[in-house]
């Protein structure tokens, strides 16, 4: 089992940033991908980032690249997630997930998550 804490979450004015965080225990950091997904009243949870084991690679979500940056510090067991430039639209719960191997942008594909942490950017 892996446990995933996320924090950081809040309240932001459009044009803000926020820095989320996802603590991770119970297996090697290393063997899992991280993702992190969101989900808005009324919608799907729709994938925004992932990074591989050792941190080398990311994918995005359209709607977010060039905004959002995910990193993860494996000495920490820690992924991030900094968002910039937040838009009213970025209002969400934001999830954090885990995946033993290869990074993947579908929600299907991770087994592990965490309770996820409320994002509100105001207009």
């Amino acid at each position: 089992q892996v446990q995933l804490v996320e924090s950081g979450g809040g309240l932001v004015q459009a044009g803000g940033s926020l820095r989320l965080s996802c603590a991770a225990s119970g297996r090697t950091f290393t063997d899992y991908a991280m993702g992190w997904f969101r989900q808005a009243p009324g919608k799907e949870r729709e994938f925004v980032a992932a990074i591989s084991r050792s941190g080398s690679n990311t994918y995005y979500a359209p709607s977010v690249k060039g905004r959002f940056t995910i990193s993860r510090d494996n000495a920490k067991n820690t992924v991030f997630l900094q968002m910039n430039s937040l838009e009213p639209e970025d209002t969400a719960v934001y999830y954090c997930a885990a995946r033993r191997g290869v990074l993947a942008n579908t929600a299907n594909d991770y087994n592990y998550w965490g309770q996820g942490t409320q994002v509100t950017v105001s207009s």
